[in-house]
């Protein structure tokens, strides 16, 4: 299983969707050759995460303008946007995802897409986003 494949590519389109549409996003999928290394349960996963998002996008972001305080959702930047929709989706509405894993691989994708503090920023929401909605 390679789960943060699966969440690196799905950032990537959603990301892409939040700039350019839908079409960004299968452009996205198309040239993403590692998708076709991806497992059927990865893609399953992939393709999960992804419509889960868009679905709740609404209330993904009031969840998040609720612990990112002090903070509007359109001064956030976009990568990290995208990073913490799809992890508290996981937290949400994915119970098969241990809550560790779902804030670990958005820390690491903060780190490799995002600014320098986004890590810490994203961290700090996720781990408050889960002592309310999560008992592991």
């Amino acid at each position: 299983m390679d789960r943060s494949l699966a969440r690196e590519i799905a950032m990537k389109m959603l990301y892409a969707a939040s700039l350019g549409g839908e079409e960004s996003m299968n452009e996205v999928l198309e040239q993403s050759e590692q998708a076709d290394t991806l497992s059927g349960s990865d893609k399953t996963f992939l393709e999960n995460l992804v419509y889960g998002v868009q679905t709740r996008q609404e209330e993904l972001d009031g969840v998040i303008g609720q612990y990112a305080q002090g903070w509007a959702l359109n001064r956030l930047a976009k990568v990290d946007l995208t990073i913490l929709r799809m992890a508290v989706y996981e937290l949400k509405y994915m119970p098969e995802v241990p809550v560790g894993a779902a804030i670990n691989e958005a820390v690491e994708l903060a780190k490799a897409y995002g600014e320098d503090k986004s890590a810490g920023f994203i961290n700090g929401i996720l781990g408050s986003v889960a002592r309310a909605f999560c008992s592991e």
